[in-house]
């Protein structure tokens, strides 16, 4: 099976370098010999000022490579679009998309083959996981983003409130998935989620491989995080401009989330007691977060920082939910 792993970037040159450095160290059994598994990694330039060429240069000139690396660098359109580029230069007979600050475990692709050999997937996605040499605060928001008792439980995995759908940070589609829906339609806000239904609606078999994950860096302070959320929140309703009937009451959580905190100066108004209760709910509801968070990282910082990674995701994304809605009412 030949795999083209393909990776959009735009102006993060040192985090290609830690994922291509990752993908040198893909392991395989020994009955897999390079008959078996074999891959190719296509890096697309989305018109980046600080560029990755040297990065790329440095891993095709080093002695005993076995990365297979195509460069190309065009003007910039979006990731979605980048992506496109890259399924267009691919030649394998499956297409893997990573974002750039992902690490790939040694055994990744190895265990995509094996999965595939019992149970074919015309698309296929994976988990994500916090690597040991995350920080605390990147390590708090791997919890946020993949917790049950945040939107972790609306995005998408084998425990999630909602049909599994593969996500672009890692992601698998075969040769004719990409023939046959030509991509993405959509460049940002929510493309990859489009791009997921539109393969389901085609009729093609899709599903998660639980254990082929990856660690996804994100964002590395609350800061970026609160910005890379807010603008998910815009994604969702962008998606239901091409499809209205994907608008679940469950992605309606973090927009309530916010609405309900911006309840407490109005009931300190009316009612002390309400008031009281409308604070020991949200109190109670962090320290669900942190306790949750510290029996999964068994890390106290990690933990507290949890309760701050939640509440910027929750409000993040709500408040470019409530934005995203307001505006589209406004036009219509």
């Amino acid at each position: 099976m030949f795999f083209s792993i393909i990776i959009p970037i735009f102006n993060r040159p040192d985090e290609l370098d830690e994922l291509l450095q990752s993908l040198t160290l893909q392991k395989f059994d020994a009955k897999n010999d390079a008959k078996n598994i074999r891959f190719e990694v296509i890096i697309i330039e989305d018109g980046s000022t600080n560029k990755a060429d040297i990065i790329c240069q440095k891993y095709q000139t080093q002695p005993n490579n076995n990365l297979d690396i195509k460069y190309f660098y065009k003007e910039n359109t979006g990731q979605g679009f980048s992506r496109n580029v890259g399924f267009e230069k691919a030649t394998g007979d499956y297409f893997i998309v990573f974002d750039s600050d992902c690490i790939i475990p040694s055994n990744y692709l190895q265990t995509v083959y094996d999965f595939l050999q019992i149970n074919y997937l015309d698309a296929f996605g994976g988990p994500d996981a916090a690597h040991e040499s995350f920080t605390p605060v990147q390590k708090a928001i791997s919890y946020a983003m993949t917790s049950l008792f945040s939107t972790g439980g609306i995005r998408g995995n084998k425990n999630s409130a909602e049909k599994f759908r593969p996500r672009s940070f890692n992601m698998g589609i075969s040769r004719k998935v990409w023939e046959t829906t030509k991509g993405y339609k959509i460049t940002r806000m929510g493309e990859d989620i489009e791009f997921s239904i539109r393969i389901e609606k085609a009729g093609f078999k899709t599903g998660l491989i639980a254990e082929a994950f990856v660690y996804h860096k994100r964002r590395t302070d609350f800061s970026q995080f609160y910005k890379q959320l807010h603008f998910f929140g815009r994604g969702r309703i962008n998606i239901r401009k091409f499809f209205p009937d994907e608008l679940k009451l469950v992605h309606l959580f973090p927009a309530v989330f916010v609405l309900y905190l911006c309840l407490s100066p109005f009931l300190l108004i009316f009612s002390a007691k309400l008031c009281l209760i409308h604070f020991f709910t949200i109190l109670f509801y962090f320290a669900v977060i942190f306790f949750d968070a510290l029996r999964k990282t068994k890390n106290l910082k990690v933990a507290f920082l949890s309760i701050f990674a939640v509440f910027i995701q929750l409000s993040a994304y709500g408040i470019g939910f409530l934005k995203e809605t307001l505006a589209l009412f406004m036009k219509s």
